[in-house]
């Protein structure tokens, strides 16, 4: 139903696919085609990058305001929304900028491989001082997955990534428009694997082409050609031109859940780590606000009716599910497997004391 009023139109007809939503997409298309392939937005505020960084954090703040005033009641989303904003100025904003200033290089410590892929290639990577690159590689090969079997994709997608940090904060009108068909879960696993896969292949063939350096110009032109070309497809189209422009008529994690190689990464490792979503027994009513509003599309009803808890590849752990469920059936928690059979009690208490601030 639209609300009465101008107003209320405009916001029902942006945040439900109307005309001004697919004017407000066009226009976000049209922003980011002129930024990376014009100079128009030079001398603004330093060059073109830095321009966008500063709208980018300023929309994240913005938006995090948002989030906080509207769910000042949820604990959970309060401290997770102010870690998005402080990550988003200091590692992701601030601190790259500092570094040029003292002429290091300008290193981006929120965004490791593989959604940031060109961290390993040598031609880059072998340019940072060794504290950098012990950090792209530890950071990228242990951290990530380690904290992902503790504390599942949460901890990166929800609270990290400045990718989650836009969706989850100037993004929250639109969450709700991801689709949630059975054709869009078939899409994303086969979409969001072929990127990972070609992902750890142009990694693999650009650091083998520098080893062999010269000897072999077949191989030195192919890593060219798809590191190229990933650049240009995965990098600048899915994940920056199409990953925020779609937002008002596809959802805010379009890039996230169908393309994003750590997203992938994370998603396999979660499947075999302590992060689930319980299901209270026999709680459930149907009203459908948790699929409503997952942000990743899943089908969070058909478990809740089903009584069964249950972890997806996909699930950014936002909590927005627990959020709307008016009757509490829905619980994020990290727990082994194994103590799936111990009591509620225990179960609220394990997952608490691994890791406070993620109920």
């Amino acid at each position: 139903m639209r609300r009465v009023g101008t107003v209320g139109w405009l916001h029902h007809d942006v945040t439900h696919r109307g005309v001004t939503a697919w004017l407000l997409a066009a226009a976000i298309l049209a922003f980011y085609l002129t930024l990376y392939y014009t100079e128009a937005f030079a001398g603004i505020i330093g060059d073109k990058w830095t321009f966008y960084g500063t709208i980018y954090t300023v929309a994240i703040c913005g938006g995090g305001a948002f989030m906080i005033r509207k769910y000042r009641h949820n604990r959970y989303q309060i401290v997770r929304t102010v870690v998005v904003m402080i990550v988003q100025i200091s590692f992701a904003f601030s601190v790259p900028l500092v570094l040029k200033v003292f002429d290091q290089p300008g290193y981006y410590f929120s965004y490791l491989w593989p959604l940031k892929v060109e961290d390993f290639y040598p031609s880059n990577i072998l340019q940072l001082p060794l504290p950098f690159i012990l950090y792209s590689v530890l950071g990228s090969l242990v951290m990530v997955p380690v904290l992902g079997l503790f504390f599942g994709k949460r901890w990166y997608c929800s609270w990290v990534c400045g990718c989650g940090g836009l969706a989850n904060t100037a993004g929250e009108p639109f969450r709700h428009l991801t689709p949630s068909s059975s054709a869009s879960w078939k899409f994303e696993r086969i979409s969001i694997h072929t990127v990972l896969v070609l992902c750890i292949v142009v990694t693999a063939l650009v650091i083998l082409s520098y080893a062999v350096g010269d000897r072999f110009s077949e191989l030195a032109s192919t890593s060219a050609a798809l590191e190229h070309g990933y650049g240009l497809v995965v990098v600048t189209i899915l994940s920056g031109i199409a990953g925020v422009a779609l937002y008002p008529v596809g959802g805010t994690r379009v890039w996230c859940r169908n393309f994003c190689p750590m997203a992938a990464l994370l998603g396999l490792v979660q499947k075999i780590g302590r992060f689930r979503i319980r299901v209270k027994k026999d709680m459930c009513i149907s009203c459908g606000l948790c699929t409503t509003y997952c942000e990743m599309g899943i089908d969070v009803r058909q478990y809740a009716q089903a009584n069964q808890d249950f972890t997806r590849a996909a699930c950014v752990g936002c909590g927005l599910c627990e959020e709307v469920c008016p009757r509490g059936v829905l619980h994020l928690e990290n727990v082994w497997p194994s103590a799936s059979m111990s009591s509620p009690t225990s179960r609220s208490r394990s997952s608490r004391a691994s890791l406070p601030i993620l109920q």
